[in-house]
């Protein structure tokens, strides 16, 4: 080929890197970034749940479908491709939001690292849902959850009581410390989930909130108990509270003292106990909902009802990181006495 036709190929090539639209590292390899880079640098910096779904979903549908393409080959109409494709699918809404979100956190990375100039995924529209949302999410009433707390061994009961009473997310309650507990509040400040310890999910979650009495002499009960434990043929005596020094758990690990993990406990004893009930869709994040529908049946305040559950709105007027209880609130949490006053 004459040396003229190839420099104006080498031009052709180079145009987009001399317009500023792509970036010399964009040829590589998408697959080979995620092993090489995203795995060792930006992993590490999110919290261990949120590792292990992004594994899955990297495992499962994005590697091999963009494994072996370079970066720059992902634009932004191969992305919306792919997710136009997704349509017919039987992949649910969430899951497919799961996959964009990790794609766009994946070229995102690569875009601060100036591997890209933009992100590909930035604007890219997802099908469109096939079902409407179920807005009522499903609740316990106080009935529902005395008999179903009678059917779940302690201390994961106390554990579902102080949930329900709380509103208080898994992960903050596998963190509780009993610094943390005062006479008639709880302070959230810190979560453990899955072997992973952060700060709470935002920083109006970051609070003390009001309890009722109830919750706290259910917690303190637990110092008292021992619960029985199969070794075996043996049969072992442990203390459901090993230490009850301020910077110790308040729920601990039967055994050894460790932290709980929710998925465990769901597993084992909460999510039995429902289905003997006929309420199978019993969770953690059940225990939650009831909890507001709770405040809402008892005439809470809209205002006292959000700073109650934590949420991160604009119309939240209490403080973040409040180190005091509104008397409002304390006498909405007492009200929910009335409703499950034989739940102790």
């Amino acid at each position: 080929m004459p040396e003229r036709e190839v420099r104006k190929i080498v031009v052709e090539m180079l145009r987009p890197m001399n317009q500023g639209l792509q970036c010399i590292g964009s040829a590589t390899n998408f697959a080979q970034y995620v092993e090489s880079k995203y795995m060792t640098v930006e992993m590490p910096l999110l919290a261990m749940s949120t590792r292990n779904r992004y594994a899955g979903v990297l495992k499962n549908y994005l590697l091999p479908r963009f494994g072996e393409l370079c970066l720059r080959d992902i634009t932004p109409l191969s992305s919306q491709e792919y997710f136009s494709n997704m349509a017919t699918s039987p992949l649910s809404h969430e899951s497919r939001d799961k996959i964009r979100d990790v794609l766009s956190s994946v070229l995102g990375s690569a875009v601060r690292y100036g591997l890209l100039v933009k992100n590909p995924v930035e604007n890219v529209r997802m099908p469109a849902e096939r079902r409407g949302k179920k807005r009522n999410k499903p609740y316990l009433t106080p009935q529902q959850f005395e008999q179903l707390l009678a059917q779940i061994p302690e201390p994961y009961a106390s554990m579902a009581f102080v949930a329900i009473w709380t509103g208080l997310r898994v992960s903050e309650l596998a963190g509780l410390r009993w610094e943390d507990i005062k006479e008639d509040s709880i302070t959230i400040d810190e979560r453990y989930c899955r072997g992973d310890w952060g700060k709470p999910k935002s920083e109006c979650s970051n609070a003390t909130i009001a309890v009722n009495r109830c919750v706290i002499e259910r917690i303190h009960r637990m110092k008292l108990l021992t619960v029985n434990v199969r070794a075996g043929r043996a049969i072992r005596k442990h203390k459901v509270v090993k230490s009850c020094e301020p910077g110790d758990l308040v729920f601990q690990s039967v055994k050894d003292g460790k932290p709980m993990r929710d998925n465990n406990i769901l597993a084992r004893f909460i999510k039995p106990a429902a289905r003997k009930l006929g309420l199978g869709w019993v969770h953690w994040r059940s225990l939650r909902t009831s909890h507001a529908v709770w405040l809402k049946m008892a005439g809470a305040d809209v205002k006292d009802a959000q700073g109650q559950m934590r949420h991160a709105r604009a119309s939240t007027t209490m403080d973040i990181y409040q180190q005091f209880v509104p008397e409002s609130q304390k006498l909405v949490v007492n009200r929910l006495s009335i409703l499950g006053a034989s739940i102790n």
